[in-house]
């Protein structure tokens, strides 16, 4: 069976945001367009078809990334019966909300490009920026859309200026509106310098006027100056002409346009409002325009786990098969789905499969692509594809699989450490059973929900991104696996770290009748810089959770094979923590000596001393709690600004500036996390109502002493 779609006309892309700029409806509007469904569902009526979960629709928000296979012909098409001059979209829909931040930082990881939705009243927001460092990240292509114009309050320029400021100096103008707020009818296209109106009851039919509104004339050729300027300096040739006075043809300017976009040197700007069916078309015009098709991506690049050495992956269904699995899901009707990029090569239904990150082979029974909750069984699927496979057993989120004869591993996927923890217990002994196997379930799907017991009280603890995280998956475990169960209160997760250097030594040594045990270290402890992400190698260390281990043995003064049960001593000892029981991290150990015995030395033996040592090093370093600072922000009517600043500085928040936002007023902070347990609530009615928050994880600080002994008092 051959391809039915050639790479170039594949076009990868999520939808991603700030909550509440209007994502999901943006993407409801993209399946009503392409003709994938024939009605619009709204999510103020909860019937959309990307948001399928019952939660999501209660909630009217997007919990899960939902992805969606659809075909877009052009707006400039007038055959639109025409098969050959169709794209094929696959299309991920990510949620906006910090606590699923997991989503969008996957989904970015196999997209090739993205369309990056803002409010039209806030522009910039903070989830906004976050959204957008993971797609510097994966250097990911993107347009950006300000959605919304038809609100109260909007202004297209402020949104505009508001990504100039915060997120890139790269973006620029594609199209100015006509009207804002309840004047906002359409749209102008600075490169055809066209009107563009969307008639129809549903703006189904995309009519341009040559005929520019005389307001708004000298405003085009402003912009459309800039623009054109922007555009020809990414191409030397066509800098030349247009100094000497030649503007490029429009074939040019797009053909210049679309490398610059995909070398990620221009961010184009689209506006309109999905809810009232303006804009959407032209959005999905400039993905076909300017977003990469599979081909124009770099090869990946991995891993060959038997050599050690790099290899590259093209886009080819020629190559050798290699995918990478970016999420599970647990599907009522056909079990567990692994959704799955293939980067090159292709794979069939039925036939084996080598997951080069766990050294197993598994059968690929079913493939199937996924229209949101609706699924289409394919037999084949090829190079630049994401579709999900039914029932793979070991493939875990960052997986890579391959073919056995050709392996490679790809780069996995790096997630956040969850801040919130909470105590858990089932309700009754027939729940006990499935509660086990429904957190196992759901851990496996998102990688940022942990579930640990703990060793003293023998309680299950799960951890997750927020209170809100860690509550759907709750109501996840009561509606999709029928467990009922009691929770805690939600607990900040703590660490703990260094703050100087200390040396350790520990001889252990037990003599009972027969053979004894004698394991001696000498150690050094050090603080370490916290581990930000991309930092990955320092010293020739590999640095992984926020530790290092130095083995600076010479001589063989230890022999090799202890080296590894000295190392697990540490990481144990850090497991417990030594100030008030959290988790170390942050610090460096170095084994500078030791001693071994022939016959009484044991990998048992040399756990115990490394533990002890590290206790007794780490303990005489500055030992010193650590708590999660969150990066909040409050947007209130003016009138309350003094009563919340004062409210949030008493909670020991920093306030790092305060801004305009139309009518509102925009404060940003840090503040730790154990303050802000139910603030929404107290928000709301020292508002009347009005105000709105956002917080997201920034960075651990060491917490104040007097903060630290009621903590440690609570531990006891």
């Amino acid at each position: 069976m051959a391809r039915d779609y050639p790479l170039d006309r594949v076009r990868n892309f999520g939808i991603i945001a700030h909550i509440d700029a209007g994502k999901t409806t943006t993407s409801e509007r993209v399946l009503y367009y392409t003709g994938s469904q024939h009605k619009i569902g709204e999510v103020h009526e909860g019937e959309t078809t990307t948001d399928w979960m019952e939660q999501e629709r209660e909630r009217g928000i997007t919990i899960t990334a939902a992805a969606v296979t659809c075909f877009w012909t052009p707006t400039g098409e007038l055959d639109k019966k025409d098969t050959s001059k169709k794209i094929r979209f696959n299309i991920i829909d990510t949620p906006g909300h910090i606590d699923f931040t997991v989503e969008v930082k996957r989904s970015l990881r196999v997209l090739d490009g993205a369309v990056v939705v803002f409010d039209g009243v806030a522009g910039v927001e903070p989830q906004s920026e976050t959204n957008w460092r993971y797609a510097d990240e994966g250097k990911v292509p993107r347009i950006c859309f300000i959605n919304k114009l038809d609100r109260t309050g909007a202004s297209f320029e402020r949104s505009y200026k508001s990504i100039l400021d915060r997120l890139t100096k790269n973006a620029v103008r594609m199209q100015i509106p006509i009207g804002e707020e309840g004047e906002h009818v359409g749209v102008i296209d600075l490169l055809t310098r066209e009107a563009v109106y969307f008639d129809g009851d549903m703006g189904q039919t995309v009519r341009r006027d040559a005929t520019i509104p005389e307001n708004l004339k000298a405003d085009v050729e402003k912009y459309r100056a800039e623009l054109i300027e922007k555009i020809v300096s990414e191409d030397e040739t066509a800098m030349g002409a247009y100094l000497d006075g030649k503007e490029p043809s429009l074939e040019e300017l797009k053909k210049i346009l679309r490398k610059a976009v995909i070398d990620n040197k221009i961010v184009p700007v689209f506006t309109g409002s999905a809810l009232k069916n303006k804009g959407v078309q032209l959005v999905l015009d400039a993905v076909v325009e300017y977003l990469p098709s599979p081909l124009d991506i770099p090869a990946v690049k991995g891993i060959n786990p038997k050599t050690g050495e790099e290899v590259l992956r093209h886009a080819d269904d020629n190559e050798p098969f290699c995918a990478l699995a970016f999420k599970l899901q647990t599907d009522p009707f056909v079990g567990a789905l692994t959704f799955f990029r293939v980067y090159s090569g292709k794979v069939e239904a039925g036939s084996y499969i080598y997951n080069s990150s766990t050294g197993s082979k598994e059968r690929l029974g079913r493939i199937v692509r996924l229209q949101a909750d609706k699924r289409e069984e394919v037999k084949e699927v090829y190079a630049g594809e994401i579709a999900a496979a039914v029932g793979l057993k070991d493939a875990k989120t960052s997986h890579t699989l391959c073919s056995e004869e050709d392996p490679i591993i790809l780069e996995e996927i790096k997630f956040p450490e969850p801040v919130v923890s909470m105590r858990i217990e089932p309700k009754t002994k027939a729940d006990q059973e499935r509660m086990g196997m429904a957190l196992k379930k759901l851990s496996d799907e998102d990688p940022t929900f942990r579930v640990s017991s703990d060793a003293e009280t023998m309680e299950t603890i799960i951890a997750g991104m927020g209170e809100l995280h860690l509550e759907i998956i709750i109501d996840r475990m009561k509606r999709e696996f029928n467990v009922s169960a009691d929770t805690g209160k939600p607990q900040v997760a703590y660490r703990e770290t260094i703050q100087k250097e200390a040396e350790a030594e520990n001889k252990y040594i037990k003599q009972t009748g027969g053979k004894g045990q004698y394991g001696h270290v000498v150690i050094i402890v050090k603080p370490l810089e916290p581990l930000v992400e991309g930092a990955k190698v320092k010293n020739n260390v590999k640095r992984e959770d926020h530790f290092e281990f130095i083995n600076s043995i010479k001589g063989g003064v230890i022999p090799n094979e202890f080296i590894p049960a000295v190392e697990k001593g540490v990481r144990e000892a850090m497991e417990r923590g030594i100030v008030a029981g959290f988790k170390m991290e942050d610090i460096s150990v170095e084994l500078t000596d030791g001693s071994y015995h022939d016959v009484d030395s044991s990998e048992i033996a040399f756990k115990i001393a490394a533990s002890q040592a590290f206790k007794d090093a780490a303990a005489r370093a500055k030992p010193v709690l650590l708590e999660p600072i969150m990066k909040v922000e409050i947007v209130i009517p003016e009138k309350f600004m003094g009563d919340i600043t004062g409210h949030l500085t008493s909670k020991r928040g920093a306030i790092e500036s305060m801004e305009e936002r139309g009518m509102a007023k925009v404060v940003n902070a840090k503040v730790p996390l154990s303050e802000m347990f139910g603030y929404t609530t107290a928000l709301r009615s020292m508002t009347e109502g009005r105000g709105a928050m956002t917080m997201e994880f920034d960075h651990y600080a060491v917490v104040p002493q007097n903060v630290a002994e009621t903590i440690k008092a609570a531990r006891k």
